[in-house]
């Protein structure tokens, strides 16, 4: 598919509806694709499935999207920030599917790669591997997990050009790449859009081949999920 670039996140979310499974990239609240997050608010889509290795925090993230009672269910490996999440996950309104982490890295990796399924020791004999496949490869026992059939991919860049290829900056790099790779459509907002051309091929982390839409994000806020600082005497 030709890549196209739109003209912001009202127009490249449009045909998100009701019951879509979309993966969104970021760790924490590093690297979150806010337009898109925010237009999904805006729009009020329901009975969504997300995809991300967090939940964000009540007020910011995709923590904006369960306020709303958006999301039907989340498959995540860490969501201990945000306190809606966890009223909601309580009460039986939101299904939850918690994943170890590698695990779900991997398991986008393999959407990516078009491999229906992997081979892990992560979860053997604990709840994650009930009624799940069990096979033994040289006396260790592994779970089988499938790859992830997403509709829809959202992810978040430093800087990308008009042809789709994006480049990521430091640790907003995390789960966008592999997230970017296995959408059946990918949308990319960046902080920066140049011309085809402009970017230095030897830095480019995800090509333009994988990305079906991309807009020049705005007003990002950049938050910092939780803010440690050294003592001035320490």
């Amino acid at each position: 598919m030709i890549n196209k670039v739109v003209s912001g996140a009202e127009e490249a979310i449009q045909d998100i509806s009701d019951g879509t499974t979309i993966m969104l990239g970021g760790f924490g609240l590093c690297g979150i694709p806010e337009n898109c997050i925010n237009a999904l608010v805006e729009k009020n889509v329901k009975d969504l499935t997300c995809i991300s290795n967090n939940a964000g925090v009540d007020d910011f993230g995709i923590g904006l999207m369960l306020k709303k009672r958006q999301v039907k269910k989340m498959i995540s490996s860490y969501v201990g920030e945000n306190a809606e999440f966890e009223r909601q996950l309580l009460s039986g309104e939101l299904e939850v599917d918690l994943i170890p982490q590698g695990t779900l890295a991997t398991r986008c990796l393999a959407a990516g790669y078009g491999m229906p399924a992997i081979f892990t020791p992560a979860g053997v004999g604990t709840e994650v591997a009930e009624g799940k496949e069990i096979r033994n490869f040289n006396g260790k026992d592994y779970l089988m997990e499938y790859a992830f059939d997403a509709d829809f991919a959202i992810v978040k860049a430093w800087r990308g050009d008009t042809a789709g290829n994006l480049i990521f900056r430091s640790t907003s790099r995390n789960f966008n790449p592999v997230m970017a790779m296995a959408g059946k459509i990918t949308i990319a907002e960046v902080e920066e859009l140049v011309e085809a051309g402009e970017l230095d091929p030897d830095y480019i982390h995800t090509p333009g081949i994988y990305v079906h839409r991309i807009f020049q994000g705005k007003d990002y806020e950049k938050r910092i999920e939780q803010r440690t600082l050294r003592k001035k005497n320490d």
